[in-house]
């Protein structure tokens, strides 16, 4: 079998791919368990100074690695060579604060006692391509700087992203083995998380692979962290900064064309401002140019596959037949698909039940902001929110109220390495990022001595 990786605006084949047969696929459950066994005894200085060559190599290259992204799945340069920067920005802070987050945990007793925390084995990584440096090392630089090696299987139209990052994995000193990208099919996963090597499973996809590989986690005894989809609610009270409120709703729904878990999708406005709001947001969705995205001065490129373009055209289609009203944009070819606005959609509509993985924006117009926080938890996913309010206190009080694993007040949802990141309900379950994040996929030992 064979993956292709295609340039989503020219749609031209950029490279061809071969999986892996079952023997070179056993071949590298071999290598990370030989190369497990003396990584997890290295200190965590000696990780650190790789992890931060490591990181060095891709700000050296982040030009020509984010014009791979570009050409592997359309996301405009800028935006790839930033991935590449904040990408670089958590090996340093892993190799930087590995060592504190795990230092040992001693209890207050009246004999010695403490936790302990070590290295597991193997985690074994399925990521997707929206942000196919991102995600790789949001999981891969804590899991390697606590002394576990990793299996990546990335999306197959990215696979060239994962080549370069193990090619800068072992251009910076890491020993063979101790990352890896396999390039395997659907059938084969099964095998590596049966794998005795394989401690843990992380995915960042959509709710249904997630469900499937959470239950093959389980039927092999394996923990599991999951990220999955996400309908966000951006909530609106009365008394918002609405040119502020709307510039960063256009940056959260459009940013890397739609195409992320955490951008903004449902905006819950109050009836009171909706209007204004509304116009607002129209004038900023309009501003924007998408195109080529290798050009100056676009904005947006393309959706990463024809086939997400086309799921996109589909909800619009219904989501208008369903009685909202179309604001701004509307057309595609191919995989072009232009910045779109619509307002007057409800909790039946399409575009409030599933998630819209692209640049389709809806407004969702609520009568105060008690219903407004009953509309934003009036979901299956929780993966974040934001609201945009004056009124810090009341904020707190309402963030408390809402079902997600992130609310953020009056700025942008994003990841950062600092801080505890997931969600809730079907958008997964567990942790990445900061001291909870690297914890994860280790074994917390409890050490007692008399």
């Amino acid at each position: 079998m064979i993956f292709k990786s295609i340039n989503p605006f020219t749609q031209t084949v950029i490279e061809e791919h071969e999986v892996l047969t079952n023997a070179q696929l056993n071949h590298k459950l071999q290598l990370a368990e030989s190369a497990f066994k003396n990584w997890r005894t290295t200190t965590f200085q000696e990780r650190a100074d790789k992890m931060q060559k490591f990181a060095n190599i891709l700000r050296a290259n982040k030009h020509e690695l984010g014009l791979l992204i570009t050409n592997e799945m359309g996301k405009i340069l800028a935006e790839g060579i930033a991935e590449v920067e904040k990408s670089a920005g958590n090996c340093d802070f892993y190799a930087e604060n590995a060592e504190k987050m795990l230092k040992d945990e001693l209890y207050d007793t009246p004999f010695k006692s403490m936790s302990v925390y070590d290295p597991s084995g193997a985690v074994f990584a399925i990521m997707p391509w929206n942000y196919p440096f991102w995600q790789v090392l949001r999981y891969a630089a804590p899991a390697i700087m606590a002394g576990n090696v990793t299996l990546l299987k990335h999306a197959p139209n990215v696979i060239g992203c994962a080549k370069a990052i193990e090619n800068a994995f072992l251009e910076a000193g890491f020993p063979e083995g101790v990352f890896q990208q396999i390039m395997i099919d659907i059938p084969q996963v099964e095998s590596v998380i049966a794998a005795d090597i394989v401690s843990g499973i992380t995915l960042t996809g959509s709710e249904m692979a997630g469900s499937s590989v959470a239950s093959l986690a389980g039927k092999h005894i394996k923990k599991s962290v999951l990220e999955l989809g996400g309908s966000d609610a951006f909530i609106v009270l009365n008394d918002a900064n609405l040119e502020k409120a709307a510039t960063v709703a256009t940056q959260s729904r459009m940013l890397n064309a739609g195409q992320a878990c955490i951008c903004a999708k449902r905006f819950i406005v109050t009836e009171k401002v909706a209007d204004e709001f509304a116009h607002l947001f129209v004038t900023k969705v309009s501003a924007l140019q998408q195109g080529n995205p290798l050009q100056n001065g676009i904005n947006m490129g393309p959706l990463a596959r024809i086939d997400l373009a086309e799921k996109l055209s589909y909800q619009l289609k219904h989501s208008l037949q369903q009685g909202a009203k179309i604001l701004v944009g509307g057309e595609r070819e191919h995989c072009n698909f232009q910045p779109t606005l619509i307002d007057f959609v409800d909790v039946n509509n399409i575009a409030f039940q599933e998630e819209t993985f692209g640049p389709l924006a809806t407004i969702i117009r609520a009568k105060d902001e008690n219903d407004a926080i009953a509309i934003a938890n009036n979901h299956r996913y929780g993966l974040a929110s934001a609201i945009w309010t004056e009124d810090r206190e009341r904020a707190y009080k309402l963030a408390r109220k809402i079902e997600a694993g992130n609310v953020f007040v009056n700025s942008l949802v994003r990841s950062d390495s600092r801080i505890p990141f997931g969600g809730t309900k079907k958008s997964g379950y567990g942790r990445e990022l900061s001291e909870i994040g690297i914890k994860e996929f280790m074994n917390m030992k409890s050490v007692i001595i008399e």
